[in-house]
């Protein structure tokens, strides 16, 4: 009886070593939506050094209307976290049902909308033109800070709302 119950014992360590391993990812997955989260309460509340906390000092952020990445911290926060923030100071940028996490990658559909009211970043003058879009992201974090960003979305008729197109 006793070595049976050693052998139960055992077979039950044998099982909780197989399956611990993977309760960490869970954790993991929380933790990155949680910073996504936060990343993107950071843009709705216009703070613009919050939304850049968030960010790896090596980030690359690529958006897929202008094709090449922006690398760095201070690149991704002048370039496209400031420029949207000054541009558009009533934004809001809403996620579209719940996010998809696995490993170290979120993703969610989202909408973008606001008054472009400021010059943008690259001195483009504001048109006063309300919009609003909808796109997906997807983010890879490591370590709790998002060290890539990839946006996808309607670019077409975003310019065209603005007047661009």
């Amino acid at each position: 009886m006793r070595r049976r119950l050693l052998l139960a014992a055992a077979s039950a360590l044998s099982l909780s070593a197989i399956l611990v391993p993977a309760m960490p990812a869970f954790a993991d997955e929380a933790a990155n939506i949680a910073v996504v989260d936060a990343y993107l309460a950071a843009w709705n509340a216009h703070d613009i050094a919050a939304a850049a906390s968030h960010f790896a000092d090596s980030v690359v952020y690529y958006d897929s209307s202008v094709g090449t990445p922006v690398e760095g911290k201070e690149a991704a926060t002048t370039g496209v976290v400031a420029s949207f923030i000054n541009a558009v100071p009533d934004l809001e940028w809403t996620m579209r049902g719940d996010p998809v996490a696995s490993g170290d990658k979120v993703a969610f559909e989202w909408e973008f909308s606001g008054t472009n009211t400021g010059a943008w970043g690259d001195g483009t003058a504001a048109s006063g033109k309300a919009f609003s879009f909808t796109g997906a992201s997807v983010f890879e974090l490591k370590d709790g800070a998002i060290v890539r960003q990839s946006d996808y979305y309607d670019a077409l008729g975003f310019f065209k709302q603005l007047g661009w197109i």
